[in-house]
Parts: C-alpha cells; sequence; structure tokens
C-alpha cells in the first residue's frame, strides 16, 4: 500500500504525510512499516534506513529495479 492508500482507509484521505511520520516513529518492528510505498512506485522513507527497506522488500520476495517495484 501506498502512504496515501493508507490514510485513505484511516478515513483522512489527505493525511498521507502524517502516516509516514506515524510510521517512521514506529519502533515495533511486528508492524510492518516497510511494506508502505510512494504512490509512485518508489521506495520512499524508513526508520532504519531505505537500503534496509529494500534489503527487507527484497527478502520477501518483492522485486525492485531502480528504485521501483515491480510487481
Amino acid at each position: 500500500m501506498s502512504y496515501k492508500q493508507v490514510a485513505e482507509r484511516s478515513g483522512s484521505p489527505r493525511a498521507w504525510r502524517s502516516v509516514g511520520n506515524i510510521l517512521n516513529k514506529n519502533k515495533d518492528p511486528k508492524l510492518p512499516c516497510h511494506r508502505v510505498i510512494k504512490s509512485d512506485g518508489t521506495i520512499g522513507g524508513y526508520r532504519r534506513g531505505v537500503k534496509e527497506k529494500a534489503r527487507r522488500l527484497q527478502q520477501e520476495g518483492v522485486l525492485i529495479k531502480k528504485g521501483k517495484f515491480i510487481f
């Protein structure tokens, strides 16, 4: 899902930046924050670093080419 989709599902369709800020503050490794991406298909930020986000996604079987996801 994208940050925008998470915001829409929460009932606040224009709060995508807030979603990103909330996920960035999350310290619980059980919540899959690394699975939320930008609307344009790029990785976006991650509390533990973009490289770690990409590594975790690739470990889960997601293909990434030139910073974008391939589904």
